[in-house]
């Protein structure tokens, strides 16, 4: 079962850049990694969200995704009493999906396309 890791870091001002960079750089081969996004969820804050094949996959590869967390540490600044990190993880329970255009749309444009 698919399986996501969510971590939001906040980076000291003036070390975007190089937090970004060093996220660029990084060719993450752990098996059952499917791939991850960074996301910019404000000026200093970042998330980093992680798909995996199973909650097994992403368990077994912590110590990899924590060598990766060194290497840019030191750009982190402190979130709250847990670190410069806050992980969450877990197993898909549901996948949202977006709305089909409606069969009148596709009508429409099929129509469309027919005249031109």
């Amino acid at each position: 079962m698919t399986a996501f890791n969510i971590v939001r870091f906040k980076v000291k001002p003036g070390r975007a850049r190089a937090f970004i960079n060093a996220h660029r750089g990084v060719r993450f081969g752990a098996r059952g990694f499917k791939g991850g996004t960074l996301v910019r969820t404000g000026p200093r804050t970042f998330c980093v969200i992680g798909e995996w094949s199973s909650f097994g996959a992403m368990a077994k590869a912590r110590p990899q995704m924590i060598g990766i967390l060194d290497s840019f540490r030191k750009t982190l600044a402190k979130i709250g009493p847990s670190g410069v990190t806050d992980p969450v993880s877990g197993d898909v329970v549901l996948k949202l999906r977006a709305s089909a255009p409606s069969r009148r749309k596709k009508r429409r444009k099929a129509g469309r396309k027919k005249r031109r």
